[in-house]
């Protein structure tokens, strides 16, 4: 399972189809650019990758937008430390499993880091950007798993054939990180370059564990019944941010045991968490019963960015929010009328990158945009 979905591919499906279900065509309208005086300064980094994409003027936050990939299903794209390339899944248009790419935002140039086989999902770069940590089933067959059963409603699949593993950004020297019974994946790492994050079933339910860089020192950080995942450090590393749902004693948790040991889960809703390092003084953030995912810290580390269907009564728009990190403050960024998620700033506060339909080349196509982040859009504009 990837941080939204459990497969990118299923993806375009479940936004099309459901209320809610995990990483080019025509021309964009024309919309007016605020002025970007209020944007940060110029860092070395050059996207030439690539093509410019027409601004929305409701999105007052995203000026000098480029969508990045055009198709097959694109999605979780992150940054490296030094912000030049990115990590993300894709599934090629031509169908398969999805597997996990680098991207140089220079070029566009692509690598394949994944052995190809098996299902792949949530990838992460080492600090020193010459590494990459993702979760895959390969290990137990090189076929694609079975798709989770959706007679019983719209489900996630939590493949207990999923470890987590580390190679070479060229995708040499391959080795497994975890070997433990059930599900391992969804892991992220600290910007101090000391920690992980990652979510497991080893323990019997979907909860939070952090380590050391090379799988030692394991520790087990939540423990209420339910769903824990899609965890991000903060940018000094003191806290986490990620998306929970706890059932209700009685049906609700009954549903969730009967269908966790199947080795499934029903998204039926999600809120956003923030706690300490270790998992200690958890708050919840968000409180609105809707599906509330894909949740990074701004560079302030004060605020949260996330996505939602939260405006749209039928669940099956997806934009992106910024809150503050005690709930207050909410505002909205994004306005597509479809989905837009797994946002992440750059290291230097400069881009945003994130998963849009925006523009598809058929219906429900993800694929991948950047755009420079204006802090003080009403500022820039002169308003």
């Amino acid at each position: 399972m990837d941080r939204f979905t459990p497969r990118l591919s299923a993806l375009s499906t479940a936004l099309i189809t459901v209320a809610f279900s995990a990483c080019g065509g025509g021309d964009a309208p024309d919309a007016e650019s605020p002025d970007t005086s209020d944007a940060p300064a110029s860092s070395a980094m050059t996207i030439g990758a690539g093509e410019p994409f027409a601004a929305d003027a409701r999105e007052g936050h995203l000026v000098n937008l480029r969508q990045l990939t055009f198709e097959g299903e694109n999605a979780e794209a992150y940054f490296s430390n030094d912000g030049t390339r990115l990590v993300y899944q894709r599934t090629p248009a031509e169908g398969g499993c999805d597997q996990i790419f680098t991207f140089d935002l220079a070029t566009g140039e692509q690598q394949l880091v994944s052995t190809g086989t098996g299902r792949t999902t949530c990838s992460y770069f080492y600090p020193e950007g010459e590494r990459v940590i993702f979760a895959s089933t390969h290990a137990e067959s090189e076929m694609c798993p079975a798709p989770p059963d959706m007679s019983q409603g719209y489900v996630w699949a939590v493949y207990p054939s999923y470890d987590l593993w580390i190679a070479d950004d060229d995708g040499g020297n391959l080795t497994q990180l975890t070997d433990t019974p059930g599900y391992d994946a969804e892991a992220t790492l600290s910007p101090q370059g000391d920690r992980m994050i990652f979510t497991s079933t080893r323990d019997g339910d979907l909860d939070l564990y952090t380590m050391a860089l090379d799988g030692s020192d394991v520790r087990r950080i939540t423990d209420r019944v339910g769903y824990d995942g899609g965890a991000f450090y903060s940018p000094d590393g003191s806290k986490i941010v990620w998306r929970a749902h706890y059932p209700e004693e009685g049906p609700e948790m009954d549903d969730y045991l009967r269908l966790l040991g199947q080795g499934l889960i029903r998204p039926s809703s999600l809120e956003v968490y923030v706690a300490d390092a270790d998992g200690s003084n958890v708050q919840q953030v968000t409180d609105n019963g809707a599906a509330n995912f894909g949740p990074f810290f701004h560079p302030s580390g004060e605020k949260i960015i996330f996505s939602s269907n939260m405006d749209d009564p039928t669940g099956r728009n997806f934009d992106l929010y910024l809150i503050n990190v005690d709930g207050t403050g909410l505002e909205r960024i994004t306005y597509t009328d479809d989905f837009d998620g797994f946002p992440m700033f750059s290291p230097d506060g400069r881009y945003l990158v994130w998963g849009s339909n925006r523009n598809p080349s058929h219906d429900g196509n993800t694929n991948v945009f950047i755009a420079e982040w204006v802090e003080n859009p009403a500022s820039a504009a002169g308003m």
